[in-house]
């Protein structure tokens, strides 16, 4: 995927049908809408873009950082993401002059997709039906995709994020249509890990959303590709004696005895093991992680022996694989 940070002086691309969102945290109701637009750019023979803004136009913290969610789009098919710097100059346009001069002008847009909620211009004072009126004035047709409920919950990253931030992983994950993640990479710390017997990553998160602090078995990519079983802390080391506001992320990935410094790596966070706590020594902190860790193994076991998997399709519904 071809990715622009800002509006490109040439657009040059065949017939775009561009999808219109924050896609924060790329959730099943917003790869519905991004496969649509690929699937519908690749039976015209045109472009499939996605226009998308940071920081957060509602001003929250993100749940995934740009990184993350460039990457997730990319997955939904997407050729060209084109991200806009939401400033006071952006937040300050009308919807018609957001249409006319980005949309229509400078993407030379043949299709939009947005939901159903989707607000734009100046003071969020646009809504979809003013889209599908200058949609028509502009040259350009609109797709409006309705909101998408799992279960009793309709999908939103509002919704998800509290989730993550109050433990709901499992729930969280049903309506992001795949295991809740970290994204980050791995930076130097003070070797603690190695010092204990059990060398860990530690991981600068980028700034997303991170569940409540203890102890999870995790799976891990590395730069994407390479898949590693482990488990994950997040906390701030209370046992040292540690005052930082910040959270910790570290991770313990199994059989790994390489030097990861400055590669990416998703952590998707499967179980939690249990909460963090202050341990009265090293040694005790040292024993309670050795029975940590074989909790988590023993659960990748079973996981892969025995447990089906349960995943959402794009329609949130939830489908059981072998």
């Amino acid at each position: 995927m071809k990715v622009f940070f800002g509006l490109p002086h040439s657009f040059r691309r065949p017939r775009p049908v561009v999808a219109i969102g924050v896609f924060d945290g790329v959730h099943t109701a917003h790869r519905r809408i991004l496969a649509a637009a690929a699937a519908r750019a690749k039976e015209i023979k045109g472009t499939s873009v996605a226009l998308t803004f940071c920081p957060h136009p509602q001003g929250q913290k993100s749940l995934y950082s740009l990184e993350h969610r460039l990457k997730l789009i990319a997955e939904c098919g997407i050729d060209v993401c084109v991200v806009l710097d939401f400033s006071a100059t952006l937040a300050g346009l009308s919807p018609e002059e957001f249409l006319r001069g980005i949309v229509a002008g400078k993407l030379k847009t043949r299709c939009v997709y947005v939901g159903g909620n989707f607000r734009f211009g100046r003071g969020a004072s646009g809504n979809v039906r003013l889209l599908r009126s200058l949609g028509r004035r502009l040259g350009f047709e609109v797709r409006v995709f309705p909101r998408v409920r799992v279960g009793d919950s309709p999908v939103s990253s509002t919704l998800i994020r509290k989730y993550i931030l109050s433990g709901r992983l499992a729930e969280a994950a049903s309506l992001l249509g795949r295991p809740v993640s970290v994204y980050g990479t791995v930076i130097k710390g003070d070797r603690l890990g190695t010092r204990l017997g059990f060398p860990t990553a530690n991981i600068d998160p980028h700034h997303e959303v991170l569940p409540p602090a203890g102890i999870y078995s995790v799976k891990a990519f590395l730069d994407g590709r390479e898949e590693i079983g482990g488990i994950c802390y997040i906390g701030t080391r209370p046992t040292l004696g540690e005052h930082r506001p910040e959270k910790r992320v570290e991770a313990h990935l199994f059989d790994i005895k390489s030097d990861l410094y400055g590669r990416n790596v998703l952590i998707n966070f499967i179980s939690k093991v249990r909460n963090d706590r202050k341990f009265p020594s090293l040694e005790a902190l040292k024993k309670q992680i050795a029975e940590d860790i074989g909790k988590a193994r023993e659960r990748r076991k079973m996981r892969n022996e025995v447990s089906p998997i349960f995943v959402a399709d794009e329609a949130g519904e939830r489908r059981r694989t072998n």
